[in-house]
């Protein structure tokens, strides 16, 4: 295909760049990168931008799977109708003030940052690109229609796809803090803790509804353990475990907070294992 994919003009590659910026700030618990990247998303991918509106549309054609023929095909038709309603000279505009921020504000590096849907991204950005010719439109309009009727991949594979830098930099760190290796249930909750970036915390949620209740049922049977019921001083730690994990329903979570929950489950898994 003639048309080459310009990424520093492709809207939803430009937020998953920020996305892995905030990730990195978290695990590095840079406040002030943080901070910064958090108010350019606010500033730039605010409701009633270009930017906004266009993102929308990526996510709608790159996230959706499960629809038939004829629904995809009318949603395919809704994004580019409503992509063909997007001012391009406005949007252009708004995406060279983002750039020069984002370059003003990180290492060029930056636009080298891993995404893992990358490919798909960059199949609608020449979707949306009017000077790309029919025949290529038409190809990759079939890759996004293939997509979009493809069955949803299970949670489990989708660990492959994490940035690694993040996933093995924080790892790294608890490892060297704790002189632990994570189990497979620690990698979990951090698999979904670096995923909450990029889909409000939605996943994480989810997840830490059924571990809570799991991890407190542990802790709270720990109770009727001799070893602990014996020592008031256990009894006393357990009980501030118990309220910790009763906490998650008022808070948001922290580094920190993580830190604390893969501890439990550290906990946990003694606790079962003594118990066998």
């Amino acid at each position: 295909m003639k048309n080459k994919h310009n990424k520093k003009r492709n809207t939803a590659f430009l937020y998953e760049v920020l996305i892995r910026e905030m990730t990195r700030a978290v695990v590095a618990k840079d406040k002030h990168a943080k901070i910064l990247v958090t108010d350019i998303i606010k500033n730039y991918f605010k409701k009633n931008t270009c930017l906004y509106e266009e993102l929308q549309l990526y996510k709608a054609l790159t996230e959706t799977t499960d629809l038939n023929d004829k629904i995809s095909e009318r949603l395919l038709l809704e994004v580019k109708t409503s992509r063909a309603k997007i001012n391009e000279k406005k949007l252009f505009n708004e995406q060279t003030r983002l750039i020069t921020k984002i370059n003003d504000s990180f290492n060029s590096s930056v636009f080298s940052s891993f995404v893992p849907n990358y490919k798909s991204l960059a199949t609608v950005y020449q979707i949306f690109n009017s000077s790309a010719n029919i025949k290529d439109k038409v190809f990759l309009e079939q890759l996004v229609l293939n997509s979009m009727q493809s069955k949803t991949i299970k949670e489990e594979d989708t660990l492959d796809n994490i940035d690694n830098l993040v996933f093995k930099t924080f790892i790294k760190k608890f490892n060297k803090s704790y002189g632990e290796i994570l189990t497979e249930g620690q990698k979990q909750l951090v698999t979904n803790y670096i995923f909450s970036f990029s889909d409000n915390g939605v996943g994480l949620k989810t997840y830490l509804n059924e571990e809570i209740g799991r991890l407190r049922e542990i802790v709270k049977g720990s109770l009727t353990l001799d070893e602990i019921t014996k020592d008031s001083d256990m009894v006393k730690k357990t009980n501030k475990v118990l309220e910790f994990l009763d906490s998650f329903k008022e808070k948001q979570l922290t580094e920190n907070d993580i830190e604390k929950l893969l501890n439990i489950q550290s906990l946990a898994d003694e606790v079962q294992n003594d118990g066998n």
